[in-house]
């Protein structure tokens, strides 16, 4: 009897974790990311609220950063705000993110020249759901590590970049790498190079290969 109860016990506690186990176990490429992830975003002047679906059937690209009013992080958005109106033509979608709420993301964005530039959504991950998610926690600083997703419309996961906080990226390869990504999805049996670019020969992978490139 007490087996049977004890057995029970069990099974409930699994049942109640498995909704949430998807967010325990790190995202990478190749996983689908759930459409009910929600969050916070400074954009346009308004603060909203919105989730991983309402970006379904298009690209989009997660940008986290460590955090607002700092150094190296205004040169990457300030670049990749440069670059928006191109990633846009590619029907590619822009969330920067950090652990910042979005009343301070509205405040940088009101005070500083380059953040003021910024026309793509500016994401809060003040409950460390997404960092979390992705595995790109920086425990000893309390932050977010330079941390790049790609994912395509289906919600799939086609490219993670991690980098030291004391790294900046590029807004330019990040351009490339998300036309790149599009590239193969769009033809099946293709992949793309080094350093590939629009127009550039892409490679159909086979034996008549092997040893010959």
């Amino acid at each position: 009897m007490y087996i049977i109860k004890l057995q029970h016990y069990i099974e409930n506690i699994i049942m109640d974790t498995m909704d949430t186990f998807e967010y325990i176990t790190p995202i990478s490429v190749g996983d689908t990311v759930p459409e009910d992830m929600a969050f916070k975003i400074f954009v346009g002047g308004d603060i909203q609220d919105t989730t991983v679906r309402a970006y379904r059937g298009k690209w989009l690209v997660l940008f986290f950063y460590p955090g607002d009013f700092t150094f190296v992080c205004p040169t990457e958005l300030g670049e990749l705000a440069s670059l928006y109106d191109e990633f846009r033509e590619e029907e590619v979608e822009v969330v920067s993110m950090s652990t910042d709420t979005v009343f301070s993301h509205k405040m940088w964005h009101e005070t500083s020249d380059t953040i003021g530039k910024v026309q793509f959504a500016m994401g809060s991950d003040h409950r460390h759901e997404f960092v979390d998610a992705f595995n790109v926690y920086c425990e000893e600083d309390g932050l977010a590590y330079r941390a790049t997703v790609i994912i395509d419309p289906d919600g799939v996961v086609r490219g993670v970049e991690v980098n030291d906080n004391s790294i900046g990226r590029s807004a330019r390869e990040l351009l490339r790498k998300v036309k790149a990504a599009k590239y193969v999805r769009e033809h099946p049996g293709q992949v793309c190079p080094a350093s590939w670019t629009d127009g550039d020969r892409t490679l159909t992978p086979g034996t008549d290969l092997v040893g010959k490139i």
